[in-house]
């Protein structure tokens, strides 16, 4: 598929000069002569303008450490800043052997709740005063402690009031410097979540974990039940999952982690820092995966199987995609009949906009419009960039951890793989372990990556390639509608789900299906259509 040339500066002309020059960077149109083009992201965002990114704080406690089932997670801040991180996810959880269901808190809400008295005098005693109830009505393993903008403004101390709570209970507390403004996006959030994790959590646990074939998920968040697909798939094959991070997780196995063979990576942007640091501490090597998409999947179980070497695990990987394919193929068939031919935009968070493109692919359909919200360059033109992106006053911001070899539990990647040096670097130099491409190399030719898109941007690329149906987050979606295209919210997927591997794509394709011949949405007019109905009115 090869898309017209869009006119940059004619999208842009209501914008002044300065933001102009700003937001070209942001903007790409692919062009499949050239080699990867560059692209600006993890900047500031124009002040005015009306992005769909979220904060520090909400990286943090509302992707990263909100999820951990069985530790309590404290907003200290205002009530709305905790509503908000609360309210707008579906981390599934449940509870198992190492987890009972009196130890699960993802359905509750803590919060200091400040108020201006607090935020004028402190609200270190208010905080410690709520540790202290939390652990005599709830006996949580362990708390985490989120700060929000007005904490980082008035100066508490978060790391004393950890400390000592930590000394009055006996149970681990940690912080998180993740004030909202901190950073340019939540993607800040991120990167403060997987430093506590990795510094505080991760190789702390002692419990010896059995299993020929051990595995950590990261970057996956159990929304509708996503990680149970995979964990279900993953376990036909003979895998273990010591642990997810951090969808249906728990703090007893994160701190497991370290023991395992091989670390899957699903969302490169919010989980690659510990992915990166378990290499260098642990020697674990990391593999990135997508298991939305059937191909997707197909290629992601193959890449795995190949990464362990073991013939028998290669056959049981092939005879479960041979019985999964028989079992989804008709269905995939049926919806794809509707699918085919039409066109879709996906502004989803950090990799999700990569990663349903393979899925839309499987139905038929072409991504022409793509982006994310708080990607760096590297999830967009992959890993071979990071030595050339420059540090900035923004990302200095957060603490760096100066990460080296555990000189008790590490050892070398190929030895963690059970296979010689001389395989592990043959695949490494193909680019299977520690690399990621990025989105560019499958955006169709033509095609628009545009980063941190914003509610014009937005209405004028619909207007421009007229889209059949639109993947958004929960603050975008209305956007479309006004204009007659229906909109899928894929942060929590409209209370729909799971989407992953074989069966997930199914109620995809279902759902994809029913949002395309919805007959509502040829009642609406669009915008550029009006003038011609009302007579240039």
């Amino acid at each position: 598929m090869t898309l017209s040339k869009v006119d940059m500066d004619e999208l842009m002309a209501p914008f002044p000069d300065k933001v102009v020059r700003n937001r070209k960077k942001h903007i790409v149109q692919k062009d499949c002569t050239e080699s990867c083009q560059q692209i600006e992201a993890n900047t500031r965002t124009v002040p005015g303008i009306i992005t769909q990114r979220g904060c520090c704080y909400a990286g943090c406690k509302g992707v990263v450490v909100g999820p951990i089932k069985d530790m309590v997670t404290i907003t200290h801040g205002p009530i709305g800043c905790a509503y908000y991180s609360w309210g707008t996810r579906r981390n599934k959880i449940r509870a198992d052997d190492n987890t009972p269901a009196e130890d699960l808190y993802g359905a509750m809400c803590f919060s200091t709740d400040m108020q201006e008295s607090d935020i004028v005098f402190g609200g270190e005693k208010k905080l410690a005063k709520m540790i202290d109830e939390i652990v005599g009505i709830f006996h949580p393993r362990a708390i985490n402690i989120c700060a929000t903008c007005p904490i980082g403004l008035i100066g508490d101390d978060l790391g004393a009031v950890s400390k000592a709570a930590e000394e009055r209970h006996g149970i681990q507390v940690l912080h998180y410097d993740c004030e909202g403004y901190k950073g340019v996006s939540q993607s800040a959030g991120h990167h403060i979540a997987n430093n506590q994790i990795m510094e505080h959590i991760i190789g702390k646990g002692t419990d010896k974990v059995d299993g020929k074939y051990l595995v950590n998920f990261l970057g996956e968040y159990n929304i509708g039940g996503d990680a149970w697909e995979i964990e279900k798939l993953l376990e036909q094959i003979g895998y273990k999952i010591v642990s997810t991070l951090t969808g249906d997780s728990a703090y007893v196995n994160i701190r497991n982690m370290h023991q395992v063979h091989l670390n899957l990576v699903q969302c490169h942007r919010s989980i690659n820092y510990i992915a990166d640091m378990m290499e260098t501490k642990y020697g674990t090597p990391w593999l990135k995966v997508n298991f939305i998409g059937i191909e997707a999947t197909i290629e992601s179980l193959r890449d795995i199987a190949q990464c362990f070497g073991d013939k028998d695990l290669i056959k049981r990987t092939e005879f479960v995609i041979e019985k999964e394919l028989a079992a989804v193929t008709p269905e995939i068939e049926r919806y794809k009949k509707i699918c085919n031919g039409k066109s879709a935009f996906a502004f989803v968070g950090g990799s999700r906009s990569h990663h349903y493109q393979y899925l839309l692919r499987d139905l038929g359909m072409d991504v022409t419009v793509a982006g994310y919200e708080f990607a760096h360059r590297d999830d967009y033109e992959g890993r071979e960039v990071i030595p050339t992106i420059k540090s900035d006053a923004d990302s200095r911001n957060i603490p760096e951890l100066h990460i080296e070899a555990d000189q008790e539990m590490y050892e070398e990647p190929h030895i963690h793989l059970k296979m010689s040096k001389e395989k592990y670097d043959e695949l490494v130099a193909s680019g299977k372990l520690g690399n990621y491409e990025g989105m560019y190399p499958d955006m169709v030719d033509g095609g628009i990556m545009i980063d941190d898109a914003n509610h014009y941007e937005t209405e004028e690329l619909i207007e421009i390639f007229k889209p059949d149906l639109i993947f958004t987050g929960i603050k975008d979606k209305y956007i479309s509608h006004k204009m007659g295209v229906p909109s899928k919210q894929m942060h929590s997927y409209d209370y729909s789900g799971p989407y992953t591997c074989f069966r997930g794509a199914v109620t995809f394709a279902e759902d994809v299906a029913n949002a395309l011949s919805t007959p509502a949405w040829k009642m609406i007019t669009p915008p550029w259509d009006k003038a011609d109905i009302e007579g240039g009115e």
